[in-house]
């Protein structure tokens, strides 16, 4: 936390009585300019392969974080000195992928040095942007590494242009190493065989779902981190939100039965955020027009506030 951004004063009347409220993680944000994380906004809807509104996706996120509190009650963990800048949101109107790489390229790319930058999404578009901008302060491509938690390879073709359905097809082509890349959480009958052998034949880490839940999605997702560090010097994590079980998390349009559980999910956000060459991440493909008892909203919350976690046990 910088020495400009301190914390809320003891005399404030939300710290001095919690009869009608709390801190919560929605107080951590602000124009916190030296504050070592910060929070984009990237509602790029456009030329999703199942039309919806992920736009919606940043503010719902803010909308929520008032419900959730600052302390954890599992580890004692208290994430009140923590500040978060909140940059706002891209200006993307109806831009498509195509037209969207540069403005959120350029916005992802301001933010740095920073710890670590959040994008909250927007289709899986945001992806690729969101590599170039950590290339860009990496020292180029060959230095990120790319971790997805997704139940889709986003490897279609490119010859129709680019969808949220492609990022990792136009990385590869961009010069991304296929070797450089990890994907785990990729479900049965979710994708083709063309897919599969493509990611193979590019030197991708390919970990199906049903090896995440047999071994443990926290153990996968060490073993990538571990594998990706050795030889990259920082890491872009995609968490596509449609990796969880539907039953779930139904506001995910691509999400399917037997998914991940949102309690893995956390537990590898943390773990992810924990990691200090992860320095970049996104939360691509929540649907609010899906929304069901805000369910998708709560969901979103928590894995922002396991996201800053993870960050404040860094050493």
């Amino acid at each position: 936390m910088s020495p400009t951004d301190p914390a809320p004063p003891a005399s404030s009347p939300l710290l001095q009585s919690e009869a009608l409220g709390w801190l919560s993680i929605a107080d951590l944000l602000g124009d916190h300019q030296g504050a070592p994380v910060a929070l984009l906004g990237v509602p790029l809807g456009e030329r999703s392969l199942t039309p919806g509104r992920c736009d919606l996706g940043p503010a719902t996120l803010r909308g929520v974080l008032a419900r959730l509190s600052t302390y954890d009650l599992e580890t004692g963990l208290s994430l009140d000195d923590l500040r978060v800048h909140d940059a706002g949101d891209v200006t993307l109107k109806a831009l498509s992928p195509a037209e969207a790489f540069e403005p959120v390229s350029q916005a992802v790319q301001a933010l740095f040095p920073r710890d670590l930058v959040v994008m909250m999404g927007g289709n899986n578009a945001i992806t690729r942007p969101g590599v170039h901008a950590l290339a860009g302060e990496a020292g180029g491509l060959e230095r990120v590494g790319l971790l997805t938690l997704d139940a889709h390879f986003d490897l279609r073709d490119l010859d129709a242009g680019l969808t949220n359905g492609n990022p990792v097809s136009a990385l590869l082509e961009d010069g991304l190493p296929g070797r450089n890349i990890s994907q785990i959480g990729l479900a049965p009958f979710a994708n083709t065989r063309r897919a599969h052998e493509r990611a193979m034949a590019a030197g991708i880490e390919v970990v199906s779902l049903g090896q995440c839940k047999a071994q443990g999605l926290a153990e996968v997702t060490a073993r990538a981190l571990a594998r990706l560090s050795g030889h990259c010097d920082a890491i872009f994590v995609d968490f596509d939100i449609d990796v969880i079980d539907r039953a779930a998390f139904p506001s995910a349009p691509g999400a399917r039965p037997g998914g991940v559980s949102a309690d893995a999910f956390f537990e590898a956000a943390r773990l992810i955020a924990a990691h200090p060459k992860v320095m970049a991440v996104d939360l691509t493909e929540f649907d609010a027009s899906l929304e069901v008892g805000n369910l998708g909203a709560l969901t979103l919350g928590r894995w922002f506030a396991e996201i800053l976690a993870g960050y404040a046990s860094r050493g």
